[in-house]
């Protein structure tokens, strides 16, 4: 069974285009069939891939709109992986979608004619609840929460906390929240302690036991169109990367494990 999982957080700057690709790049180094998806008219994430985001023949913009099939957007990256990409042609999207019958399935609709050639397909979504980031919900069967310990933090996730409640509630009963990810992490802070500990007695399991530290070299590796495994793999970064893809791994076969499903 692939594993689909939407990356999402309304708040920006938590971390969430880096944890889509340097997850990515790292299930990939476990020998896994990754596809990740940008669907943030920023680009990051495709640029972080090392493609051009305003060189793309097919892109997210074209799987929404139905212009073209998925298969001819998705694109091979030097770093294991695939990928669709984005650019700000995605932006404009939203209005054409709210013409749409079942325009909250797009996506789902698409990504089901391919799902089987990935064990994972990992969703980069925008820092907004727009329709796009709906899509993406609808699609994906988990939710990983990036976020900083910080206390406006807590505050955005309750609220991506509701809307999850009611997506699963109305439009997709598959979704739930995979994991909270605790990003910029510094130990030595004690306000990020408190926060960790706040997080970890309101969502107990459901916080990721890696945490993904601050550091110099997960920001420099963007730069250079490269995840942080193939930027600077001995860096703490490269590392709790690594730490995450495999205990996300574990926490499938668990799952898989618990329904009666071969892992």
């Amino acid at each position: 069974m692939t594993d689909i999982l939407a990356i999402a957080n309304q708040k920006g700057g938590v971390g969430k285009t880096t944890t889509a690709v340097n997850l990515a790049a790292s299930l990939a180094v476990l020998k896994k069939r990754v596809l990740l998806i940008d669907l943030d008219p920023q680009g990051n994430a495709t640029m972080g891939s090392g493609v051009q985001k305003n060189e793309l023949n097919f892109s997210a913009t074209d799987v929404m709109l139905e212009d073209a099939p998925i298969e001819a957007a998705i694109l091979t990256t030097k770093t294991g992986y695939k990928l669709i990409g984005a650019n700000r042609e995605l932006a404009g999207v939203e209005l054409n979608l709210a013409e749409k019958n079942r325009r909250e399935y797009v996506l789902k609709d698409a990504i089901n004619r391919i799902a089987d050639a990935y064990d994972y397909i990992l969703i980069d979504c925008a820092p907004s609840l727009n329709l796009i980031t709906v899509n993406a919900l609808c699609a994906a069967g988990g939710v990983i929460i990036p976020m900083q310990c910080e206390y406006y933090a807590l505050e955005g996730l309750a609220d991506l906390s509701n809307t999850i409640d009611r997506i699963n509630h109305s439009l997709n009963p598959e979704l739930q929240i995979r994991g909270v990810l605790r990003t910029i992490y510094d130990p030595r802070n004690t306000l990020t302690n408190d926060v960790s500990n706040e997080l970890i007695a309101h969502f107990g399991d459901r916080v990721f036991e890696t945490v993904i530290p601050r550091n110099v070299r997960l920001a420099e590796a963007p730069a250079h169109g490269l995840p942080i495994l193939f930027y600077e793999k001995s860096s703490k970064g490269a590392i709790a990367y690594l730490n995450l893809a495999a205990e996300l791994v574990k926490q499938g076969k668990k799952q898989k494990k618990a329904q009666g499903k071969p892992a």
